[in-house]
């Protein structure tokens, strides 16, 4: 590694400093590391135009300072073990964790701390299923046509461009949303947060699916609500009937569900389901929150629709996002608010004035183009694959199980016998490195203890189906 002659203008009054305060500097910012060799003796003479004496009474000078070692006949090098300070550094105590939090996050979520295992907890799309080189690609050229636009901020509802593209798109599968109506966000996450806190107040009840994905019940949580579990069946989704008693009985605030594609189920709602919870809604005044971020991962032909689709009273508020179909680091979703729209535009101004111009200027980019709808199509493609793949493997060798066969999304959700030893099984997933998710996240009851969720966007190899192999044999044989 060697040092720009820029710096030399820096000390002309000195000699050896002139290289030796660039050397310190350098080790103190981490841009030279422990072990990194450093210029020889004769490199740093003609680069500086010193003297042999100079530069060698500055190396002399550095490691005095214990910067610097020199060995025989390879020249100097970082030292490996900088002195310490005499005054040790003060380490603020351990910050309290939630536990249930903490596991359900792991559950859930993780990809890291156990690499070696069979990926299929986290619901995000493997490196291989993202379209890297298109987002790239397009990221490049979105810098060198907006340049320094980027740095400031866009307007707080979102570019107005993204808003009519996102509408349009939306009405190609009959759900008619205004521009003006739409707040683009920071992922589906935020758009949530803003949706219930639009509708409701701390201690109000919620309607939610059971079982329901961890992290909408988390921002209940957070927003200080209570919920009341609705059960979603396998034929057609959320039950209605049940819905209608809880109705009638409690003083429900908002219907929080997803219709297509349901998480952890993967249970596509059908149409006349969908109307039949606006048709509650309506007649109770309950704002439905749908989510459909899943709605774009459909195996059939045709896009499903949306409760939206059916709404014209303004009670139904969407949201979606783009983490789902495209990468997890693009945070950008969007919400259509419906008649709450005003309450949730103040919402969302609190929460940050501006969603990264840089991520909607990619995704402009994206949809006014041929190139999303084709990844689309390939992944599509790619996940129904993957997902009769998971369940011929776990309906073969988790025997007396039931496994819903999905028709879009990411989940596949299994019940395992009664009479299965849970945490035998789980012991024996960990054992063969088969990480999936135990169905005791998706619900504060203990309904789905014999159930677990099985992701299936991350590239299914044989090691995966191996460890589903030994997993079922050492459980049930």
């Amino acid at each position: 590694m060697y040092i720009s002659v820029f710096w030399a203008s820096r000390m002309k009054d000195y000699k050896y400093t002139i290289f030796t305060s660039v050397i310190e500097e350098n080790i103190n910012k981490g841009i030279l590391k422990p072990g990194d060799k450093l210029p020889s003796v004769r490199n740093i003479k003609q680069e500086f135009k010193l003297s042999t004496s100079s530069v060698q009474s500055g190396y002399d000078y550095l490691t005095f300072k214990g910067l610097v070692t020199g060995i025989p006949r390879q020249g100097y090098v970082v030292t490996k073990r900088i002195q310490q300070t005499d005054e040790p550094h003060p380490v603020p105590a351990p910050v309290p964790r939630d536990p249930v939090f903490r596991e359900n996050i792991m559950l859930t979520s993780d990809q890291t701390r156990y690499s070696e295992f069979a990926p299929l907890n986290a619901a995000a799309p493997s490196g291989l299923f993202m379209p890297q080189k298109l987002i790239l690609r397009t990221m490049q050229s979105v810098i060198r046509e907006k340049g320094s636009a980027l740095l400031r901020y866009y307007p707080a509802n979102g570019s107005e461009e993204l808003r009519d593209l996102l509408s349009r798109r939306s009405a190609r599968h009959g759900a008619l949303i205004n521009p003006d109506e739409l707040l683009v966000t920071d992922g589906a996450l935020q758009a949530l947060y803003i949706a219930l806190a639009a509708t409701t107040n701390p201690g109000d009840l919620v309607a939610v699916e059971s079982p329901c994905v961890f992290s909408v019940l988390e921002v209940i949580a957070s927003l200080r609500l209570k919920s009341i579990e609705i059960p979603v069946g396998y034929k057609e989704g959320f039950d209605t009937d049940y819905l209608e008693n809880v109705c009638k009985k409690n003083p429900v605030k908002a219907i929080v569900l997803t219709p297509n594609f349901h998480n952890p189920t993967g249970i596509l709602m059908t149409d006349n389901r969908k109307k039949e919870v606006l048709d509650i809604a309506e007649r109770h005044h309950i704002p439905v929150i749908e989510n459909d971020i899943y709605g774009d991962l459909y195996f059939g032909h045709s896009r499903p629709s949306t409760i939206k689709n059916f709404d014209t009273s303004g009670l139904v508020i969407t949201y979606s996002s783009f983490s789902k179909t495209l990468a997890p680091g693009i945070r950008l979703g969007w919400l259509s608010a419906g008649q709450f729209f005003s309450k949730a535009e103040r919402i969302k101004f609190s929460l940050g004035r501006s969603v990264s111009p840089f991520n909607q200027e990619v995704i402009n980019k994206l949809l006014d183009s041929t190139a999303y709808e084709r990844h689309l199509r390939t992944f599509r493609q790619q996940l129904e694959q993957q997902a009769m793949t998971l369940t011929d493997q776990f309906s073969h060798f988790f025997p007396d199980s039931y496994t819903h066969i999905p028709q879009g999304g990411y989940s596949i959700w299994s019940r395992l016998p009664a009479a299965t030893d849970m945490e035998q099984f789980y012991q024996y997933c960990k054992k063969y490195h088969l990480q999936i998710t135990p169905g005791k996240t998706f619900s504060f009851t203990n309904a789905y203890d014999h159930y677990f969720r099985a992701i299936f966007s991350q590239r299914i190899t044989t090691s995966e189906l191996n460890a589903i192999q030994s997993t079922g044999k050492a459980v049930f044989d």
